[in-house]
């Protein structure tokens, strides 16, 4: 048994693939394989109690899992062109857009790492603008 204290964000990560042992835990290891090959210099962090996220100059998704999905949820996802119609959950809000995943479905890998590569430019965007000094 781990110590969660003691554990890397990357290990309570692992660990919570591998305790899904079922397709929820090789569509999170899937996600998180296709967040690092889109944005390498991504940092994993687990927040809220148990929750995978990904952040570049602010969060660019987290990955939650539940019984018949495993949801990516992009902090920022309004803001983010979709081009190929990923975003099927969290239509309504003005600030996030989700990606549900359920049992048997193809993941468009070329779509979900042009999405994290956007989310990621978005958000390095905002930080350097907030950056900018302003005029007097």
């Amino acid at each position: 048994m781990s110590n969660a204290a003691a554990d890397t964000p990357s290990q309570l990560i692992d660990a919570r693939i591998k305790a899904l042992g079922d397709w929820r835990g090789e569509t999170l290891a899937r996600a998180r394989k296709l967040v690092r090959q889109a944005v390498p210099e991504a940092v994993e962090e687990w927040k809220w109690r148990g929750v995978p996220v990904w952040s570049h100059d602010g969060i660019i998704c987290t990955g939650e899992t539940y019984k018949a999905v495993v949801k990516l949820t992009f902090a920022r996802g309004a803001a983010l062109a979709d081009p190929s119609s990923l975003f099927n959950s969290s239509l309504d809000g003005n600030v996030r857009r989700a990606i549900d995943f359920r049992e048997g479905e193809t993941i468009d890998e070329q779509a979900l790492i042009a999405l994290f590569r956007a989310a990621a430019a978005l958000n390095t965007s905002t930080r350097a603008a907030k950056a900018r000094p302003k005029r007097a």
